[in-house]
C-alpha cells in the first residue's frame, strides 16, 4: 500500500467568546459545536485544538489507481494509461474518499468536498462526507452448519443486546446487529455496547459475542467463526438432498445405500430420485422426521453442534427401522455428514443390525471429495446504512434530486471507494462489504452512532442539474495546494472505478 504525505491539515478556527485568553476554539463542523482546549479533541474525536489551531485529526485519504513495482517506481493500474507521477491533476487516476473528510452533520452547509476532475473525457464531481449514522445495522453471515441458537434468539455483546439471530440461508447463519433502537431507543449502557461492537466489526476486528441460548462465537471479517471455542473450516457443500444429487453416480456399484444427514433435508439415496435414475431398488432402511418428496426427510434430529448441524453424535440413531422384506444381510450403508467431518460405513447382519466396517477406498475417495468440495468457512460482515436523510443536504438544496439521481443510476455511491448496492423503492439506503474497503475506515460518535465514509460520484453536468452546491466544488488539483493533510493509499482492483461512468450514454 502506497502512502503518500501532501501537506498538513489545518481548519479555519472559531475563538469562543466565553474564553478571553483564546485557549478554547469553538468547532462549527457540526451544531454540537464542541468547546475544545489546546490539546485535546472533539466529541467525535475528527477535529481537534492544535496550538490554538483547529484541525483535521485524521488525513483524508485519496486512492490512486497505481500499483508500486518492485524498484520503488509507480506504473500504471490500467493498461495503457501513462504512468502517475503522483501530482494531483484534473485528470489524476486519483480517487477522493470520504475516509478522514469530517462531517458537517446535519449538513446546513455544504459537504467538507466537492471535488471536480475529468476522467476519459467526461467532466465528474465527487460530493465527500463521513456521515454519522444511527440508522445503520451490520448484517452477518457466518458459513456453518452448526447450530448457534433459535431464530430471534438476542445476541450480547459484553451482555448487552447488540441484535439477533436471523434468518438462516443455505450453508449459512445469519445475524443483524445495531439499528437505532439498539443504538439509541435503549438504555445509554446498551447503545454503547452496540456501537462499540459494530465500530469493531466493521474496521475488521474479531468480536466476541454470546447468543442467548445459543453459543458463544468470535466473528472477524474475512476469518472463519469460532463456535464455543471450536475454529469453523468447511462450509458444507449443500442440503443432504444436494449431496446425494451432486454425488449420487460416483457412489453407485460401491454402496447400497447412503444417508446424508442434514439439520435441514438429510437425504437417503435408494429412494431419492437420483438413486431411482440410477436404477437403485430402495434399501428399506427407513429414517426418523418427517417425510417429503422420496428420499428427503425434515427434521430427523433437533438443531446441534453434531452431524450436519444436527444434536446428534451416533448417526445410526435416526434411523427408525429397516423393512426386513426389502433389506437383507451384508447390504452395505454409508452414513456421512454435509462436510465430509463424520462418516461411517456399516454392513448389515444376518439380524439386519447395522455393523461398522472399515471404509472401502472407493467411497473414501468421495467422503473426501465432500470435504473438497466445501468452500472454506468464514464470517462476512456488511454495513448497511440509511443515506436518504439530511446529509443530501450537503450535496445539493434540492435532496430528492439526488434520491432520484442515485435511483436513476447516474449517481454512484460509494463507501471508501467501495461499492455499493442500493436498495430499490424510497431513500438511498445502502450495503457495503466492509472487506472491501480501507482498514479501519469507521468511526463513531457518542450519540452513540458510527462514522462513515460516504462518496456520491456523478458527471458534474448532473450535478449542476440536481442544483447541487456548485459555488463550493474546487478541483481535484487544489487538493494539493491546500493545508489539508492527505494520504494516498492504492486502489483496489477487485473495486470498479468510481469515476468510470454508472451507464453508457444512450443506454
Amino acid at each position: 500500500m502506497t502512502e503518500t504525505r501532501i501537506a498538513p491539515a489545518v481548519e479555519a478556527q472559531a475563538a469562543d467568546p466565553a474564553d478571553p485568553d483564546g485557549e478554547i476554539i469553538r468547532c462549527d463542523a457540526c451544531p454540537v459545536l464542541c468547546r475544545i482546549r489546546e490539546g485535546r479533541s472533539g466529541a467525535c474525536d475528527r477535529y481537534a485544538n492544535q496550538a490554538g489551531t483547529l484541525v483535521r485529526t485524521d488525513p483524508l485519504v485519496l486512492m490512486s489507481q497505481t500499483v508500486e513495482a518492485e524498484n520503488g517506481q509507480l506504473v500504471p493500474f490500467l493498461a495503457g494509461d501513462a504512468p502517475w507521477d503522483g501530482k494531483l491533476t484534473g485528470d489524476a487516476p486519483v480517487f477522493v474518499s470520504g475516509i478522514g473528510a469530517t462531517t458537517t452533520y446535519p449538513d446546513y452547509k455544504p459537504a467538507p468536498f466537492i471535488v471536480s476532475g475529468q476522467w476519459q473525457g467526461v467532466d465528474t464531481v465527487t460530493v465527500v462526507t463521513e456521515g454519522i449514522f444511527s440508522y445503520c445495522s451490520v448484517k452477518v453471515k457466518i458459513d456453518t452448519d452448526r447450530h448457534i441458537g433459535p431464530e430471534q434468539a438476542t445476541l450480547l455483546f459484553k451482555g448487552e443486546p447488540v441484535g439477533h439471530v436471523t434468518t438462516a440461508e443455505y450453508g449459512s447463519q445469519m445475524l443483524s446487529l445495531g439499528g437505532v433502537r439498539h443504538l439509541t431507543g435503549g438504555s445509554k449502557k446498551e447503545g454503547v455496547a452496540t456501537c462499540e461492537s459494530m465500530l469493531n466489526l466493521c474496521n475488521k476486528h474479531a468480536v466476541d459475542f454470546d447468543i442467548e441460548g445459543g453459543a458463544s462465537i468470535t466473528i472477524q471479517a474475512g476469518q472463519p467463526p469460532i463456535i464455543d471455542g471450536n475454529r469453523e473450516a468447511r462450509m458444507r457443500v449443500g442440503c443432504g438432498s444436494a449431496t446425494i444429487g451432486i454425488f449420487a453416480q460416483q457412489w453407485h456399484g460401491h454402496v447400497d445405500e447412503v444417508i446424508v444427514v442434514d439439520d435441514h433435508i438429510t437425504g437417503v439415496l435408494s429412494e431419492h430420485q437420483a438413486g431411482a435414475y440410477l436404477g437403485m431398488e430402495p434399501a428399506g432402511i427407513r429414517v426418523q422426521g418427517r417425510k417429503s418428496t422420496p428420499g428427503r426427510y425434515f427434521k430427523v434430529a433437533e438443531p446441534g453442534s453434531g452431524w450436519g448441524g444436527t444434536d446428534i453424535t451416533d448417526p445410526l440413531s435416526i434411523i427408525q427401522k429397516i423393512d426386513p422384506k426389502k433389506a437383507r444381510p451384508g447390504l452395505r450403508l454409508l452414513m456421512v455428514s454435509t462436510t465430509g467431518e463424520d462418516s461411517l460405513y456399516c454392513e448389515l447382519n444376518e439380524d439386519l443390525v447395522p455393523q461398522p466396517r472399515p471404509m472401502p477406498a472407493p467411497l473414501q475417495v468421495v467422503v473426501d471429495r465432500i470435504a473438497e468440495n466445501c468452500e472454506p468457512a468464514l464470517c462476512s460482515v456488511v454495513f448497511v446504512a440509511g443515506a436518504g436523510g439530511s446529509l443530501r443536504a450537503g450535496v445539493t438544496e434540492n435532496p430528492v434530486r439526488l434520491t432520484r439521481s442515485v435511483q436513476d443510476c447516474l449517481t454512484r455511491v460509494t463507501m471508501g471507494g467501495a461499492p455499493c448496492y442500493v436498495w430499490p423503492g424510497g431513500g438511498i439506503t445502502v450495503m457495503v462489504d466492509v472487506l472491501r474497503m480501507p482498514d479501519n475506515s469507521f468511526g463513531s460518535v457518542p450519540t452513540p452512532a458510527l462514522v462513515a465514509p460516504l462518496e456520491f460520484t456523478m458527471p458534474l453536468a448532473d450535478f449542476e442539474r440536481m442544483g447541487g452546491h456548485m459555488a463550493s466544488v474546487i478541483p481535484v488539483e487544489s487538493l494539493a495546494k491546500s493545508q489539508t493533510e492527505m494520504r494516498v493509499e492504492t486502489w483496489s482492483g477487485e473495486n470498479p472505478w468510481p469515476l468510470s461512468p454508472i451507464r453508457q450514454e444512450g443506454s
